[in-house]
């Protein structure tokens, strides 16, 4: 009998110990240490030879039993299946993210990680009243279909948002609610027809933007970026439109000088080209006075601003913005009707009803407070700990960047920091064609004052067996 087999519990992971009571058994009946036909513990003689509720059992069996790989047979006991899935789930090749660029979406934010908003300061008493009344407000409402473009009363939030934190004024009629910026920009890239065009993109920028637009078959050219900002090459030809972080550029941080502003916003006229500005935190930066949205320099209707709600409140919301030129709003009203209509009418409501009451902008003014604390806290634990020989630079951005001499291998320590629950980066995925681009970012979002010392003497630790090992 092979019935005796215990799965491993750790109580320290932040894996459910139901999950690991699954993914133990599972392992062990898919590679035949738990023999078909075999009968197994009870949930219920398992429950107590592991410490654990029996309910925290019954629900790993559930799991296994609805996957076919145990069934129960009353007083016969519970048994392995004797007829298993015709190969082991492992087998089945995964669909794989970039290297180095994503997390376990199944997991909760690790320390360090970007583009998270802080897990611990959030309001949550008055976004929990904003999904109450949001619900019983979609209870009442007629059952129709929903303005595709996105409820009016959170657009005209949105309008009046744009207007007070970004110096952006814009009519409710040109705002569409999106999916976030992957939704936003799959639309401008679709109502405009750029599949198969040329674009400018950020040298260093954002590799899933990046990767977005090679999806879609547009061919990126690399605009590279310095102290002021980007800086579009004046020889290339032909190119329908640019991708912009102009307010924090990512990942470096700084805001597009005066300057270049104009110099975008005047090739954009001259080229019959257009710009796509992915403001995607420019409500936060933490230093004077926020840089204005580049579309509020538009003079020429050539920019599509596009913001989110991901770093602010929530990114399981998937829920974003996309501000088009008044000239255009017949054109993306047909588009995002037929092929991209605004989602949940709940989740709409809920976050119009959290920025009516104000407290959207009071959650953004201690947002900023807040940050900038923890960014000098995070900076001055790596000044100590960190090897001279590795520069930190903090200016700007919600993030703090570290950059490696030589030929260290950032993908590799971010692996094995990620692993260990720090959620870094590497700098190099981000670089096109020049340096430097070994490093690492680091996010400042959920830095902690009574343990970031021991999270960055880790870090320090990782980067010192890999720089000077």
């Amino acid at each position: 009998m092979t019935g005796a087999f215990l799965p491993l519990v750790n109580r320290e992971q932040r894996v459910s110990i139901t999950q690991q009571i699954f993914m133990g058994m599972r392992a062990a009946i898919l590679s035949g240490v738990l023999e078909k036909g075999s009968r197994i513990f009870s949930w219920q003689d398992l429950s107590a030879q592991l410490g654990v509720s029996r309910g925290t059992v019954k629900r790993a069996y559930d799991l296994l039993q609805d996957q076919g790989l145990i069934v129960t047979k009353g007083r016969a006991g519970t048994r392995v299946s004797m007829t298993l899935p015709a190969a082991p789930l492992e087998s089945v090749p995964p669909v794989r993210a970039p290297r180095g660029l994503f997390y376990d979406f199944e997991e909760a934010p690790q320390y360090f990680q970007m583009g998270v908003p802080a897990q611990d300061q959030f309001p949550s008493k008055a976004w929990h009243g904003a999904w109450r009344r949001a619900i019983a407000m979609e209870s009442a409402r007629p059952q129709i279909y929903p303005d595709p473009q996105g409820l009016l009363s959170l657009r005209r939030e949105i309008a009046g948002y744009l207007a007070t934190a970004r110096g952006y004024r814009c009519h409710p009629s040109q705002v569409f609610i999106t999916s976030g910026f992957a939704g936003a920009l799959g639309i401008v890239l679709g109502a405009m027809g750029f599949r198969g065009s040329k674009a400018f993109v950020e040298d260093p920028g954002f590799p899933r933007t990046r990767q977005a637009l090679n999806q879609a078959g547009v061919e990126t050219i690399s605009a590279p970026v310095d102290h002021e900002g980007v800086n579009l090459p004046g020889s290339e030809r032909d190119v329908r439109f640019a991708v912009l972080t102009p307010s924090q550029q990512a990942p470096l941080g700084m805001a597009l000088s005066d300057a270049r502003r104009a110099k975008v916003l005047d090739w954009a006229n001259a080229a019959d080209a257009w710009i796509i500005e992915d403001d995607y935190a420019g409500e936060l930066q933490l230093t004077g006075r926020a840089a204005p949205a580049l579309a509020s320099d538009d003079k020429f209707g050539r920019v599509f601003h596009i913001g989110s709600f991901s770093k602010t409140l929530n990114p399981g919301l998937r829920l974003g913005f996309l501000v088009v030129p008044p000239t255009l709003t017949d054109v993306f009203g047909t588009f995002v009707s037929c092929l991209a209509p605004a989602g949940s009418t709940v989740a709409q409501q809920a976050v119009q009803d959290f920025m009516a009451g104000g407290h959207f902008y009071r959650h953004l003014r201690r947002m900023k407070t807040l940050y900038a604390r923890r960014k000098t806290l995070l900076v001055e634990s790596l000044r100590r700990e960190l090897h001279p020989g590795v520069r930190c630079e903090f200016e700007g951005a919600l993030s703090v960047r570290l950059f490696f001499p030589g030929t260290t291998d950032d993908i590799a320590i971010a692996a094995e920091a990620q692993r260990l629950s720090l959620g870094v980066l590497p700098l190099s995925p981000w670089y096109l064609s020049h340096g430097p681009g070994k490093g690492l970012l680091l996010g400042i979002s959920n830095v902690r004052e009574r343990s970031v010392t021991t999270k960055c003497e880790l870090l320090s630790r990782l980067i010192s067996a890999q720089t000077h090992g």
